[in-house]
């Protein structure tokens, strides 16, 4: 009978490490408890490039993303029809755009709200948006990219989920993207802590102009 235990207890024993280990080589170390946290873990550590897309802005003017060469750019992936997070991510946005020093946000950074909706997220309906969050149209603007390949790519390159259902909405995942002068993304921030993403913000810029 007591041998028979011991088997049992090792059977349990080995199965225990067996599932630390699956949870350890799935979480990346631990160190993520969810496969979004893993994603952003693994965005963090790759620092993709922002492709080079065509944007349309609210007030119908195009121009590639290189536009903001030489700033930092906060961006946020939304869409205007969204009732449940968008509105939330983009007061927040507000909110760390208010934080920031003037001057900064006048020559040292650029506010980007990217629509995953360019059929319905028209110019016209951008700017209805823009003007309900109280957004200035210059430091902080509202666009879509019209061609769908490139939306595409941007949102893999980026690993932003968008999952259309069949009443016209989405389901999608949602954070603060700093992107650097370079169109390198250099942070992932938790839309949510908006004082702590102001700060991160800070501190990056203030490391970029010391090097």
């Amino acid at each position: 009978m007591m041998v028979n235990k011991n088997k049992t207890l090792l059977s349990y024993f080995v199965i225990a490490v067996f599932g630390l280990v699956l949870l350890y080589l799935g979480t990346d170390g631990f160190t993520a408890y969810t496969s979004e946290k893993a994603r952003v873990n693994q965005l963090k550590e790759e620092t993709p490039m922002f492709p080079e897309v065509t944007l349309e802005d609210h007030a119908g003017r195009v121009y590639p993303f290189s536009e903001f060469e030489g700033k930092y750019v906060f961006i946020t992936f939304f869409y205007s029809m969204c009732g449940t997070v968008c509105p939330e991510l983009e007061k927040n946005m507000a909110e760390v755009y208010e934080m920031l020093p003037e001057d900064v946000v006048e020559e040292g950074i650029q506010f980007l709200s990217i629509s995953f909706d360019p059929e319905r997220d028209t110019p016209e309906v951008l700017d209805t948006y823009r003007e309900w969050l109280g957004s200035d149209g210059e430091t902080w603007r509202m666009a879509r990219i019209p061609d769908q390949k490139e939306l595409d790519e941007l949102l893999d390159r980026f690993g932003v989920i968008v999952i259309p259902d069949e009443y016209g909405n989405f389901a999608h995942n949602s954070a603060f993207y700093l992107v650097d002068p370079d169109g390198r993304l250099v942070e992932v921030m938790d839309y949510q802590e908006t004082r702590e993403a102001a700060a991160t913000v800070m501190e990056i810029m203030e490391e970029g102009e010391e090097k």
